[in-house]
Protein backbone atom coordinates (compact mmCIF):
# COMPACT_ATOMS: atom_id res chain seq x y z
CA UNK A 1 0.00 0.00 0.00
CA UNK A 2 1.36 3.41 -0.95
CA UNK A 3 2.21 5.83 1.84
CA UNK A 4 -0.34 8.47 0.83
CA UNK A 5 -3.13 5.86 0.84
CA UNK A 6 -2.05 4.54 4.23
CA UNK A 7 -2.02 8.10 5.63
CA UNK A 8 -5.48 8.82 4.18
CA UNK A 9 -6.88 5.61 5.66
CA UNK A 10 -5.55 6.47 9.11
CA UNK A 11 -6.69 10.10 8.85
CA UNK A 12 -10.22 9.11 7.84
CA UNK A 13 -10.30 6.46 10.56
CA UNK A 14 -9.27 8.96 13.23
CA UNK A 15 -11.85 11.44 11.97
CA UNK A 16 -14.68 8.91 12.08
CA UNK A 17 -13.68 7.73 15.55
CA UNK A 18 -13.63 11.30 16.88
CA UNK A 19 -16.69 12.69 15.11
CA UNK A 20 -18.79 9.55 14.51
CA UNK A 21 -19.41 10.91 11.00
CA UNK A 22 -21.10 8.91 8.30
CA UNK A 23 -19.24 7.68 5.21
CA UNK A 24 -20.85 10.49 3.22
CA UNK A 25 -19.77 13.17 5.72
CA UNK A 26 -16.22 11.81 5.87
CA UNK A 27 -16.05 11.74 2.07
CA UNK A 28 -16.95 15.43 1.94
CA UNK A 29 -14.38 16.36 4.59
CA UNK A 30 -11.57 14.49 2.81
CA UNK A 31 -12.70 15.32 -0.75
CA UNK A 32 -12.90 11.70 -1.85
CA UNK A 33 -15.80 9.53 -2.97
CA UNK A 34 -18.03 7.56 -0.62
CA UNK A 35 -16.73 4.41 -2.30
CA UNK A 36 -13.16 5.37 -1.42
CA UNK A 37 -14.03 5.97 2.23
CA UNK A 38 -15.92 2.70 2.40
CA UNK A 39 -13.10 0.71 0.76
CA UNK A 40 -10.53 2.39 3.01
CA UNK A 41 -12.46 1.55 6.17
CA UNK A 42 -13.66 -1.96 5.26
CA UNK A 43 -10.77 -3.38 3.24
CA UNK A 44 -7.61 -1.36 3.88
CA UNK A 45 -7.90 -0.40 7.54
CA UNK A 46 -8.02 -4.02 8.81
CA UNK A 47 -4.68 -4.62 7.08
CA UNK A 48 -3.18 -1.68 8.98
CA UNK A 49 -4.86 -1.89 12.40
CA UNK A 50 -7.50 -4.49 13.25
CA UNK A 51 -8.49 -2.87 16.55
CA UNK A 52 -9.22 0.50 14.94
CA UNK A 53 -11.01 -1.26 12.08
CA UNK A 54 -13.37 -2.93 14.56
CA UNK A 55 -14.06 0.40 16.29
CA UNK A 56 -14.84 2.10 12.98
CA UNK A 57 -17.02 -0.82 11.86
CA UNK A 58 -19.19 -0.39 15.00
CA UNK A 59 -19.69 3.31 14.21
CA UNK A 60 -20.48 2.61 10.56
CA UNK A 61 -23.02 -0.05 11.57
CA UNK A 62 -24.69 2.41 13.96
CA UNK A 63 -24.86 5.01 11.20
CA UNK A 64 -26.32 2.44 8.82
CA UNK A 65 -28.96 1.44 11.38
CA UNK A 66 -29.95 5.11 11.87
CA UNK A 67 -29.96 5.91 8.14
CA UNK A 68 -33.73 5.66 7.76
CA UNK A 69 -34.23 8.16 10.60
CA UNK A 70 -31.89 10.75 9.06
CA UNK A 71 -33.54 10.27 5.66
CA UNK A 72 -37.00 10.79 7.11
CA UNK A 73 -35.85 13.90 8.95
CA UNK A 74 -34.38 15.37 5.76
CA UNK A 75 -37.64 14.75 3.90
CA UNK A 76 -39.66 16.35 6.70
CA UNK A 77 -37.46 19.48 6.63
CA UNK A 78 -37.66 19.65 2.84
CA UNK A 79 -41.44 19.63 2.77
CA UNK A 80 -41.70 21.93 5.76
CA UNK A 81 -39.63 24.54 3.86
CA UNK A 82 -41.71 24.06 0.69
CA UNK A 83 -44.94 24.51 2.67
CA UNK A 84 -43.69 27.71 4.37
CA UNK A 85 -42.61 29.31 1.09
CA UNK A 86 -46.08 28.86 -0.46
Amino acid sequence: MKDYIRKRVLDICQHILESKNTVRQAAIVFSVSKSTVHKDMIERLPLINKKMANQVRVILEENKAERHIRGGEATRKKYKNVKESN
